[in-house]
């Protein structure tokens, strides 16, 4: 399964709305909150390209978005592929 990474704050709906799709999938998920140290938002910026609201998710090298991108590409059928190719 591909390394997926979310970065997220603390009380976030949108950052749980992701963390409850991917759970329910059965996905593992490495979470830096970037609440919790300035140097991880900088790093979140910078790898999603200046976007600087939270959830920023990361499937292998591939910059997903956010939670509502993450819920279109699973109503698109298209998670699990970008999960497959991230392997």
């Amino acid at each position: 399964m591909a390394p997926v990474v979310l970065y997220t704050t603390m009380f976030c709906p949108y950052c749980s709305r992701a963390k409850r799709l991917l759970e329910a999938k059965g996905v593992s998920y490495t979470e830096i909150d970037v609440g919790v140290n300035v140097s991880y938002r900088q790093e979140m910026i910078d790898l999603a390209g200046g976007c600087y609201t939270v959830p920023q998710i990361f499937i292998g090298d591939r910059h997903v978005g956010g939670s509502d991108e993450l819920v279109a590409l699973e109503d698109a059928g298209e998670l699990d592929k970008w999960l497959e190719e991230a392997a």
